[in-house]
């Protein structure tokens, strides 16, 4: 399944790949693979009837061009990543169910992508210059004045990581009376306490350091959000994420605004995902390999402010 990656959009958009929605960019996509797409996974793919099709809408708009042209991160492992060797390839669980998405339209996972800077997002999908967005799009009623969210499809937030081996912190729920790092300026400072009371908190500037002194064992557990500590995690095997997020940051698929028969038809094919196994599988082959619990349950479609 090829999929073009397309360097055109808005402005110096051309030569900047996007992080998470934290907002870090990158020039250059890091080097090693990240996750790895089974074909099983869209061979037993919903495809949507014909008569979901409608005439004009922007699903029969892509079904003539043969590709879903989705803005997407090249730089974000276990969500969105390029390998190096093969700029083709894309993998992770944001560029999975992209391609989920253009089977269910399409019949095959034809995406081609353009990589968006946080900043671009909300142009990309007004000048029509893609047709979603699958970019750790947090859903926020401001940003819902400008685009229409789909979903919310994923809910990240403050997880917990350890060092690999450690049996006695398994979650949130153990962290009373550790030593618990944080990053400084980061929710996890002011959340922490909430749920830990007793928890010492000790402060790093950057999650390298952060990570680093776990690893040396300056700290018993440490506090980020899920998808900066998975990518941590591929990087690095003697860390270990635990259990599921305790806060919500909640991912939407963004669309362009006012577009509502495309938001249902998006929402209509993220149920059937959910009820299917696709998202499920699309988890365990990305996320799902670095954190250690099972799949979570997604959450509820149009459940938060602004989708």
């Amino acid at each position: 399944m090829k999929r073009r990656v397309l360097l055109a959009g808005v402005g110096a958009l051309a030569v900047v790949l996007a992080g998470c929605s934290s907002g870090g960019d990158s020039a250059v996509p890091p080097a090693g693979g990240g996750a790895t797409s089974s074909p099983d996974l869209f061979r037993d793919a919903p495809v949507a009837a014909a008569s979901a099709i409608l005439p004009g809408s922007t699903m029969e708009k892509i079904k003539k061009r043969g590709k879903l042209v989705v803005a997407e991160a090249l730089d974000a492992p276990l969500l969105s990543q390029q390998n190096p060797s093969n700029p083709d390839e894309v993998t992770g669980f944001d560029a999975d169910l992209a391609k989920l998405l253009a089977v269910y339209i399409l019949g095959k996972p034809e995406v081609d992508i353009v990589p968006p800077a946080t900043e671009t997002r909300e142009a990309l999908l007004a000048n029509g210059t893609v047709d979603v967005v699958f970019n750790t799009y947090t859903i926020t009623e401001e940003r819902a004045q400008q685009v229409s969210f789909a979903g919310p499809y994923f809910e990240s937030g403050l997880a917990v990581a350890v060092k690999a081996g450690n049996k006695d912190i398994k979650g949130v729920d153990d962290l009373d009376g550790k030593n618990v790092i944080v990053g400084a300026n980061t929710p996890a400072v002011t959340e922490v306490p909430k749920v830990a009371p007793s928890a010492k908190i000790t402060t790093f500037g950057t999650d390298p350091q952060a990570v680093t002194a776990l690893l040396q064992g300056r700290g018993d557990a440490y506090v980020q959000d899920l998808t900066l500590l998975a990518s941590d995690a591929k990087a690095n095997p003697q860390l270990a994420v635990v259990g599921n997020p305790f806060t919500k940051e909640p991912y939407g698929i963004g669309l362009a605004h006012g577009d509502d028969d495309f938001k249902e038809f998006v929402n209509d094919w993220l149920k059937k995902i959910q009820d299917g196994g696709q998202w499920a599988q699309a988890w365990k082959g990305s996320l799902g390999t670095v954190v250690e619990s099972d799949p979570p349950t997604p959450p509820a479609i149009g459940s938060v402010p602004g989708s």
